[in-house]
């Protein structure tokens, strides 16, 4: 790979990292406040049927995961057109192969994204993760 594949790489994973901190930080400050609408009946209430703050926001960055990953299939198979299309054409085969390869990176991205949630989420409470 070259330095600038790498650092395309690179900045991808930052960036995946950056989301994936952002979407915790209303986790953190909302432990330790202790109120009534923190109950798990005015939860399932106010979020159609989740019981907990937990399955909520799993449920959110799972919706979150899916979306991205639809866009990286999306972007597989714009670049498998754009080769089939290249007419032998280097530059268009370059482009397609190395759209190719950074949705498979993302794709991998989201995965190991989706582990990550499930395995922090699920590990406090001992509840389901989906």
């Amino acid at each position: 790979m070259t330095k600038k594949s790498l650092k395309h790489v690179a900045v991808g994973l930052v960036t995946g990292v950056a989301l994936m901190m952002a979407s915790f930080a209303p986790m953190v400050q909302a432990q330790g406040f202790g109120s009534t609408a923190d109950s798990p009946t005015a939860i399932s209430t106010a979020t159609g049927g989740q019981t907990s703050f937990r399955s909520l926001a799993l449920t959110i960055v799972n919706f979150f995961l899916t979306f991205l990953g639809l866009i990286a299939v999306v972007m597989i198979i714009y670049g498998g057109f754009l080769y089939v299309t290249a007419a032998g054409n280097q530059e268009h085969i370059e482009k397609a192969k190395k759209i190719i390869i950074y949705a498979v990176v993302g794709i991998l991205v989201i995965l190991a994204s989706y582990a990550i949630v499930s395995t922090i989420l699920g590990a406090g409470g001992g509840g389901t993760t989906s």
